[in-house]
């Protein structure tokens, strides 16, 4: 989830921590998302952001990196979290989803920091699945319908396994979808931004998408970031739903993002004879193809949200990153990327394993945040 590491590391940096992050080697490079966070971003000199090589799928690495900075807060987003892929890389995203986390939480233990550490893993509304009632809440019977959600689940219950078993201080943010520009381009949210700009710019007439009404409850990852880091800041350990408690349907997200380079789009035919034509023009921009639908699709998922009871709210103050915003904004910047030359940097990073630890400069023990792009 590198999109989501580098809000929070923003978010952490604005107040005043110090981020150690660890990254996979790669033989491309897989920093683009964080790369503006360095003191100087061209000779990629560190300030309050270090980096260190490591990996999740490697216990050893991640104890010799915990026992060095002696983490006080440890986020974990590390996932291949692409719902689909995980049908071909079962066994991958289990070792990483699942086998990681535990990973982590042994390092915590065999570094004798169980007492001084605060642990947040990244679930996913994925746990709920075939949803048993709507809307879903944190006492919602799991039921999750693709490896990645199987996975998680494990993550999940070791998380609670840990927190009762050695008290430490752990909880699970169960997220709903939450989208940004820097959301990796083989997502769906991004394959629609991506192709609307790229079709403004001229660049592509049509493009082909799944299950067009399927529905999910989306923010923005720049406020889910911030009721990450307030879970660790209550008092006890409490498992989280962090949502919108509204749906919208992968079709509401196209039409949206046409209408902001004015066009509209009108649905013709059924099922996979379905295409989106333009009223303006006539072209037919949008195709339907079964080779993007999931071999078990996940019912309308919606949350009841938690944040009545965390100090934290999508609807005022900062947080007003709404459904009506934040659609034409990922078009914007796929949008400025191209007009660029064609680069999109934030969807260009394939640091699988990149961990992100935080200190408070002031003195403070630091904080860890570990993430694997999906």
């Amino acid at each position: 989830m590198a999109w989501d590491g580098s809000y929070l590391a923003e978010f952490l940096l604005e107040k005043g921590y110090e981020v150690h992050g660890i990254v996979r080697r790669s033989s491309s490079f897989n920093t683009g998302r964080i790369e503006h966070l360095y003191k100087n971003p061209q000779a990629h000199i560190e300030g309050n952001m270090k980096l260190h090589y490591g990996d999740l799928t490697d216990s050893t690495c991640l104890v010799k990196i915990i026992n060095e900075v002696k983490p006080s807060e440890i986020y974990n987003l590390g996932a291949q979290s692409h719902v689909k892929i995980s049908f071909d890389l079962a066994e991958y995203t289990a070792d990483v989803d699942g086998v990681g986390t535990l990973r982590l939480l042994d390092a915590i233990k065999t570094c004798g920091l169980i007492n001084s550490v605060k642990f947040y893993q990244a679930s996913t509304s994925e746990l709920f699945g075939k949803v048993q009632e709507i809307p879903q809440k944190e006492t919602t019977p799991f039921y999750p319908r693709s490896p990645y959600g199987a996975a998680k689940l494990y993550a999940y219950w070791i998380v609670v396994n840990f927190r009762e078993a050695y008290n430490l201080f752990a909880v699970n943010g169960i997220l709903f979808n939450h989208e940004s520009p820097r959301r990796g381009a083989n997502f769906v949210t991004r394959k629609i931004s991506r192709s609307v700009a790229k079709i403004h710019l001229g660049q592509l007439d049509c493009f082909s998408l799944g299950n067009l009404d399927a529905k999910r409850d989306w923010g923005h990852a720049r406020d889910y970031v911030e009721a990450m880091w307030l879970m660790l800041q209550t008092d006890e350990p409490e498992d989280f739903v962090i949502a919108t408690g509204e749906v919208h349907s992968v079709r509401e997200f196209v039409e949206k993002s046409f209408k902001h380079i004015g066009k509209t789009i009108v649905w013709e035919g059924k099922n996979e004879n379905e295409v989106g034509r333009c009223k303006e023009t006539g072209k037919i921009h949008v195709t339907v193809n079964h080779k993007y639908y999931r071999p078990t699709e996940v019912s309308s998922v919606m949350a009841w949200f938690s944040f009545l009871v965390l100090p934290w709210s999508l609807c005022c103050g900062s947080h007003a990153h709404h459904w009506q915003q934040w659609p034409p904004e990922c078009v914007i910047a796929a949008w400025e990327q191209g007009a660029a030359g064609g680069c999109i940097p934030w969807g260009s990073c394939l640091a699988r394993g990149l961990l992100l630890l935080h200190s408070d400069v002031s003195g403070q023990q630091p904080e860890m945040l570990s993430e694997n792009t999906k």
